[in-house]
């Protein structure tokens, strides 16, 4: 048996991550049988969230709203799909898997700079100075990580992410940022034989018991304690849901043997060990200039085998509806195209992917004009999306948060579930 051991950096991270509150397969497309118990059953029936972040901001009008016709349609043309609407020609796979996805075609948001765009997207509140809110994966687990007991690894993993915070909530449901591979980032790896591992701690329990009783206060207890927690998630046989490359072949194939197919991956193996909220990251998408062939020779193909697999993974494994998927970034793109066949930042009318977890597939909910640029009817914020993850989490929308100095903060920023996708 070998162990990944984090290196020094990375190890802090992983004390800070535990000691602010830690203790904290079906067949894949028919290829594999490796859940037996009854505990496992119980894990792949819990809800969960995956986010698929699309970091740059995606030109969702050549994605999900396309206007063939107008000035601004672009290159692409519509397709139809197994649900009520069409999506782009270079997102066949995706089609096909419509009947569990919708689109929100109405999202209105004020901001179009990268960094304070995120932090609207993922934390439902704009960027304030005197409050860091926590992204929405921390409030997921800081909701629901103590109801899984049997839980030992992180409730909140982000899988070639970790800009998120989890602001006043604390360093316990901060984000747990691994690689493609498993890996903590900026980690050196080493492998440890268990023998050799038994042999350290047997070492180090000698010098942690000799500190305890040098009556030095409650603290030589505390940093054994925390290391301790370290030990057992380090040798957790539930840290075996990051290792990817344990899967069929086939497998990881069907998902795209590619950083963000194996992330995908990693995401259906970790919520089906018990995680409720995993990011997966999919950088690239700022597109200011050739807009079309980036979309169609790279990003599109990657994102439509990477998703359509999840789908197809989740439905044949009978968690389709326990796991809800997000797929956005931090806003659209302009309608309009420059003078370098791009596209530049645009929030005030753009599109985002979400489905699974009980909620309606198959529908396009709001709609913008022809020529993409203004909505027509009601729009959505950041806050509706997550009430609307909320209540297919099943965490209440009552609950209101307190921040370091006193402010209550109302959870998904007081928003408002989708009535079309409940």
């Amino acid at each position: 048996m070998s162990l990944y051991i984090p290196g020094s950096m990375d190890r802090r991270h992983f004390m800070r991550h535990l000691a602010a509150g830690s203790a904290a397969t079906v067949p894949a497309f028919g290829f594999l049988n490796h859940l037996s118990a009854n505990a496992d059953q119980v894990r792949r029936n819990e809800k969960a969230c995956i986010l698929v972040w699309l970091g740059g901001g995606p030109p969702t009008i050549d994605m999900w709203d396309l206007k063939p016709g107008s000035k601004n349609g672009g290159e692409f043309r519509p397709i139809s799909t197994k649900g009520d609407l069409q999506i782009s020609e270079h997102l066949p796979k995706i089609a096909q898997q419509m009947d569990v996805l919708s689109v929100v075609r109405s999202m209105s948001t004020r901001e179009a700079d990268h960094t304070r765009g995120r932090y609207y997207m993922q934390t439902a509140y704009v960027p304030n100075p005197t409050v860091t809110h926590p992204s929405f994966g921390s409030v997921v687990s800081h909701e629901l990580s103590s109801k899984r007991k049997y839980l030992e690894i992180p409730a909140f993993v982000s899988v070639g992410g970790g800009s998120g915070s989890s602001g006043f909530l604390g360093m316990t449901h901060a984000p747990f940022v691994v690689d493609s591979n498993g890996q903590i980032r900026n980690a050196t790896q080493g492998a440890v034989d268990r023998r050799r591992l038994d042999q350290r701690l047997a070492m180090w329990n000698v010098v942690e018991d000799g500190f305890i009783k040098s009556d030095r206060g409650d603290l030589p207890q505390a940093h054994k304690d925390v290391y301790g927690k370290a030990v057992n998630l380090m040798t957790s046989q539930q840290m075996q849901a990051f290792q990817v490359n344990k899967e069929d072949p086939k497998v990881i194939e069907a998902y795209g043997n590619n950083n963000f197919g194996r992330g995908m991956l990693m995401a259906r193996r970790l919520v089906e060990e018990g995680v409720p909220f995993v990011e997966v990251n999919l950088g690239g998408w700022d597109l200011h200039s050739q807009v079309f062939n980036t979309l169609r020779d790279q990003r599109l193909p990657t994102l439509d085998q990477g998703i359509s697999a999840l789908v197809q993974d989740l439905k044949s494994r009978g968690m389709m509806n326990n796991v809800t998927i997000v797929c956005m970034g931090e806003f659209g793109r302009t309608p309009r195209i420059n003078q370098d066949t791009g596209r530049d930042h645009w929030a005030a009318s753009w599109s985002l992917l979400i489905g699974g977890g009980g909620l309606k597939g198959g529908v396009a909910v709001g709609s913008t004009d022809k020529d993409g640029v203004a909505i027509e009817g009601k729009s959505y914020l950041p806050g509706d999306i997550w009430a609307t993850v909320c209540k297919a989490l099943g965490i209440p929308l009552n609950i209101v948060h307190t921040s370091k100095r006193g402010r209550p903060m109302k959870i998904a920023n007081g928003g408002n579930p989708i009535e079309e996708l409940i």
